[in-house]
């Protein structure tokens, strides 16, 4: 069976002193993926992403590259490129000498040569004027800035300078495009629509994305895989879609997107369906295939996943509800839990106001439960 991986991490740790900024992590990112790494400040992901770029050597564990393991090679040698947060484009250059930049100093194999003891060795040249130009018109037309190469980078905007940072990384031709928080400096705005240029170029390039960022909606929006880190290891591995509608603990499940949880004992399982007690209530969920009577369980309850109805077994009071135009978002008290709802349909449905009595209501198969 063909091996479709083209970076693997094995048993790979990082320690500074005597910190592990990276734990004992085994990773498998496959071509064409465009790949996140997310977690909070200080998980490992950066940490990780660097050893990658070559730019940090793991304390131990290897890094294979198309099954070769690169784990000691300089960054120079591997056919990777890195976006970075800060865009670190040369100020005295124009748009078109920045991107060039790298070219100018690169050499390409031109044939071979056998010398007097017959031993046959490769040849090298520098790219010729032409070339370089042509790989230069070729990047910028492929981030839309065609008409920029004569520009002062100091006269673009932050939006502008990002694409000659991506252009510059990608005129290499690198089989893995490496961004580290790349959208970390834009304005809310400029960073949405970079989302949607960074998906189109990946499409586009059909080469391999390893992403940074701390954003989880921007993880999701971008993402064929999530990479969840904590403190060091992996919290999970999953496509947007399996993180979101089944986190394995309660960790990813707050971290991405908005979560409640309600605890209780399983006292029944019947028709498919587990029986929790809730304090002085009992809800049906889907039961999981381990499930067993007696055990303490918590549900995963997505806001959107639940709704209020006036009469219920889950009686819960409203302390906050707010009209937000194409939604209402509530805050109820479900005796000493607080739970967030949104209501995406207020328009048809009852609102309902602050001080209200009313109840909880969720299909079982709309909740995930650890």
């Amino acid at each position: 069976m063909e091996n479709n991986n083209i970076i693997q991490l094995q048993n790979v740790t990082k320690l500074y002193g005597d910190k592990k900024a990276v734990n004992n992590i085994s990773l498998n990112i496959r071509k064409g993926e465009f790949v996140t790494l997310l977690g909070p400040s200080g998980c490992g992901k950066t940490t990780t992403l660097r050893m990658i770029a070559g730019f940090e050597t793991p304390t131990e564990g290897r890094i294979l590259f198309n099954g070769e393991d690169i784990t000691s090679l300089p960054p120079h040698k591997r056919t990777v490129n890195t976006v970075f947060q800060k865009y670190a484009l040369f100020p005295h250059l124009n748009v078109f000498n920045n991107i060039a930049f790298g070219l100018k100093l690169k050499y390409v194999p031109d044939g071979t040569y056998v010398d007097k003891k017959g031993v046959e060795y490769e040849k090298q040249r520098k790219l010729t004027k032409r070339e370089i130009e042509e790989k230069v018109n070729a990047a910028l037309k492929m981030v839309d800035l065609e008409d920029y190469g004569h520009r002062n980078v100091n006269s673009l905007s932050g939006g502008q300078q990002q694409r000659v940072a991506i252009a510059r990384a990608l005129v290499n031709e690198p089989e893995v495009l490496l961004l580290d928080e790349p959208l970390g400096a834009l304005d809310l705005k400029m960073r949405k629509d970079m989302q949607i240029e960074l998906m189109n170029m990946h499409r586009q390039l059909g080469i391999t994305f390893i992403y940074v960022t701390h954003d989880q909606s921007e993880a999701m929006a971008l993402s064929d895989q999530i990479i969840i880190m904590n403190k060091g290891v992996v919290a999970q591995i999953g496509s947007p879609q399996e993180i979101y509608y089944h986190p394995n603990s309660e960790f990813v499940a707050d971290f991405i997107g908005e979560a409640n949880f309600l605890k209780g004992k399983c006292v029944a399982l019947e028709d498919g369906c587990g029986v929790l007690q809730l304090a002085d209530t009992q809800v049906r969920v889907a039961a999981t295939e381990n499930m067993t009577l007696g055990e303490d369980y918590t549900i995963v309850l997505r806001p959107e996943s639940a709704g209020l109805v006036p009469e219920g077994n889950l009686k819960c009071r409203v302390v906050l509800s707010c009209f937000m135009g194409a939604y209402q978002n509530y805050h109820v008290m479900v005796g000493d839990t607080l739970v967030k709802l949104t209501d995406y349909n207020p328009k048809n449905h009852r609102i309902y106001q602050v001080g209200e009595t009313c109840a909880l209501t969720f299909e079982p198969d709309g909740v995930h439960v650890l």
